[in-house]
């Protein structure tokens, strides 16, 4: 009779152990991306491997046509992950970064995921969940520029972070474009790309050399930080943005927050 129950107990736990990594939600959450421009955009996916190894169970790039979504799970301790969308992609004859006129990576279509990031100008998506404070970290980064509005949303009512608004077309002109067949500004470059004061290793707009610190880079001596601060004030606008206090969100991992990105929300 002993031996029976201990069997039946050594099923039961080991059933257990079994729902537990089939369970929806148990290891991973759910991430949305939406495309709501009234174009077809590429979005692309990359992770930091040198932060961690969990990756998104999702291509490293897709074709996203006006009004399409797509579903995936991404592991609970995803590392330094970034999603952003790419325009005016063509694949067929020059499949690397110059495919798209912004935000292209190497691969082409799929980014390389060892050194896939985006060519600036280009919004992007930021999360580190699990990170430090058992916190899930997330933002949206014009430290590369713009090239497409985006919003990060989520299931907990935790903070939104977002770039709601078109930045190209009153763009300063010193850092406008790249521009499409019409001559629409698809693009806002940060100062960095934009390359202002010609010396990209020592510069306060790169906060690069001299200026690598948040005291000798403080974000009034990086040109136009107050017009990407200004219109999209829940962003991440330069490198030590976090002093805003508006740059930088979290939520509390426990809550195991599903994250949606949308694209022109």
């Amino acid at each position: 009779m002993y031996a029976a129950r201990r069997s039946t107990r050594a099923l039961l736990a080991a059933l257990s152990l079994e729902l537990l990594f089939i369970m929806p939600g148990s290891l991973a959450r759910t991430f949305t991306v939406i495309n709501a421009c009234p174009f077809t955009i590429w979005p692309a996916v990359f992770t930091d491997l040198n932060a961690g190894t969990a990756v998104p169970d999702v291509a490293t790039g897709w074709e996203a046509a006006a009004g399409s979504s797509v579903t995936f799970s991404v592991p609970d301790n995803w590392k330094s992950g970034r999603i952003w969308g790419r325009r005016d992609c063509d694949f067929s004859t020059n499949p690397g970064p110059n495919s798209c006129l912004d935000g292209g990576c190497n691969g082409g279509l799929l980014c390389d995921p060892h050194t896939g990031t985006g060519v600036p100008p280009a919004t992007v998506a930021e999360w580190t969940l699990q990170g430090d404070g058992n916190r899930d970290f997330y933002d949206v980064s014009l430290v590369d520029g713009f090239n497409l509005p985006m919003s990060i949303t989520n299931s907990a009512g935790c903070s939104v972070a977002d770039c709601p608004i078109d930045l190209g077309p009153n763009c300063p002109s010193a850092i406008k474009g790249p521009f499409d067949s019409n001559g629409y500004p698809v693009g806002c470059k940060s100062a960095c790309a934009a390359n202002l004061d010609g010396n990209p290793q020592d510069s306060p707009n790169c906060c690069s050399g001299s200026y690598s610190t948040a005291a000798t880079c403080p974000s009034s001596g990086v040109a136009y930080y107050s017009y990407f601060k200004g219109n999209c004030p829940n962003s991440y606008a330069y490198a030590y943005d976090e002093s805003s206090n508006t740059a930088l969100w979290t939520c509390n991992s426990s809550l195991n927050a599903d994250y949606t990105l949308t694209f022109c929300p």
